[in-house]
C-alpha cells in the first residue's frame, strides 16, 4: 500500500470526522494550514475535476517541499481558466509555458535552480510541471519523453480528462475507445473513438525506467495526497498521472465527479498503481470489480452505446479492457486481504 488506510467512522458515507482523527492523520485538504496554491476566483466549470486535481496535488507537494514549489503550466483547461489575464488563482511561482513545450521549460528551471545551489543561493526549491492530457500524451510528449530521458528533477502531472476540453471536447491520445468527441462523431457503423489507437503515458514512463511513476483519481483523496509526497522525496523525474473527470466533455452530472473517478478505478478502467524504476510496488486494489456498464452509463459520451439497440459487442470489448487491466496489473483483491 503506498499510503496508511485510515478507518472510516462514519458508516455509510465516503467521509471522515476528522474530530475523530489525530492531526498526522488528516489529509492536506482537511489542515487549516494548507497552502490553497490556486485559491478561489478561477473560472472552471462547475464540478470540475481538473481544479480538484490541481488543488490536491499541488497543496501536497508544497506542504513536501515546505512551501519551495515553482510551477510550470502547459497551455490548456487548467491555464485557462485560472489566469485570464490579468488576474490568476494561483498562489505560487506560476509560469505559463507553451502547449508543448512544458516539460522542457521545467527542465530549464531545474537546471538553473541547481546551478543556484551550486553557488550557495536560492534554497531547495523544486520545480513541478502540469498539464492536461492533449499537452502531456499528444504535444508534449516529445519534450516530457526527453525529459524522462535525460531524469531532469522534475515532477510531472498530468490531469487527464479524457480530450482537448477547452477547445471543443476534441479527442485527444488519451480519449478512451467508442467515446464520443467533436473528433470523433457517435455515426457510422462504429461510432466514437476507434479502438486500438492512443497511448497509456504511465506504461510508456515506466519504460524510460524513471525513479517514479504512479496513477491515482480524484476519488482517492490520501492515496493522490500520498503519491505527490513520495514523489517529492525522489531526486529525478518523476511522473504522476491523475484521472479528472470532465462534465462538459464527459456529459455527467457536475456532482457526479467524484462518483465517476471512483467506478473508473473500480471497474478496472483506469488502474491506480505506484512504480519505481519501471518496477509496479503497488496497487489499489478492488474488492468487488464492478460492470463497466456501472460507469458508462452516465456519460452523454457513451449514450450511443445504450439507444433502442444497445451495442452489446463494443460494451463487451470495454468490458474486456477492463478485466485485461484487472489481470495485468493484479487489481482485484484476493480473499482476505484488505
Amino acid at each position: 500500500m503506498s499510503f496508511q488506510p485510515v478507518k472510516f467512522y462514519q458508516t455509510g458515507t465516503f467521509t471522515v470526522g476528522n474530530r475523530l482523527l489525530p492531526p498526522e492523520e488528516r489529509s492536506v485538504q482537511a489542515s487549516a494550514k494548507r497552502y490553497n496554491s490556486i485559491n478561489s476566483g478561477h473560472r472552471a466549470c462547475q464540478g470540475c475535476g481538473e481544479a480538484l486535481g490541481a488543488r490536491y496535488a499541488i497543496d501536497a507537494a508544497m506542504e513536501a517541499a515546505d512551501g519551495q514549489i515553482i510551477a510550470a503550466n502547459a497551455t490548456g483547461c487548467l491555464e485557462v481558466f485560472s489566469t485570464p489575464y490579468p488576474e490568476t488563482s494561483w498562489q505560487i511561482p506560476w509560469i505559463h509555458s507553451l502547449f508543448g513545450n512544458t516539460a522542457a521549460v521545467a527542465t530549464g528551471v531545474a537546471a538553473a535552480l541547481k546551478v543556484k545551489r551550486q553557488k550557495g543561493q536560492g534554497g531547495d526549491v523544486r520545480v513541478v510541471a502540469q498539464g492536461g492530457d492533449g499537452g502531456t500524451t499528444d504535444i508534449g510528449f516529445g519534450c516530457l519523453s526527453g525529459m524522462f530521458e535525460r531524469n531532469d528533477d522534475v515532477l510531472y502531472i498530468c490531469y487527464d480528462n479524457g480530450g482537448y476540453m477547452n477547445t471543443g471536447v476534441q479527442r485527444s491520445s488519451a480519449t478512451p475507445p467508442a467515446a464520443r468527441t467533436a473528433t470523433t462523431m457517435a455515426v457510422g457503423p462504429e461510432p466514437g473513438n476507434v479502438f486500438g489507437q492512443g497511448k497509456f503515458v504511465p506504461a510508456i514512463a515506466m519504460a524510460h525506467d524513471i525513479p517514479y511513476v504512479a496513477t491515482a483519481t480524484v476519488a482517492d483523496l490520501r492515496d493522490l495526497e500520498a503519491k505527490v509526497r513520495r514523489a517529492m522525496e525522489i531526486r529525478g523525474a518523476r511522473y504522476i498521472h491523475i484521472l479528472v473527470p470532465c462534465p462538459l466533455g464527459w456529459g455527467t452530472a457536475s456532482h457526479d465527479t467524484i462518483r465517476m473517478a471512483r467506478l473508473a478505478k473500480e471497474t478496472g478502467i483506469f488502474p491506480v498503481f505506484e512504480a519505481e524504476h519501471g518496477e509496479i510496488k503497488s496497487v489499489l486494489t478492488i474488492r468487488r470489480p464492478l460492470p463497466v456498464e456501472e460507469y458508462l452509463r452516465p456519460q452523454k459520451r457513451y449514450a450511443h452505446l445504450f439507444g433502442k439497440n444497445p451495442a452489446v459487442e463494443t460494451i463487451a470489448h470495454i468490458q474486456a479492457l477492463a478485466d485485461r487491466n484487472i489481470r495485468k496489473y493484479r487489481l482485484e483483491a484476493r480473499q482476505g486481504s484488505h
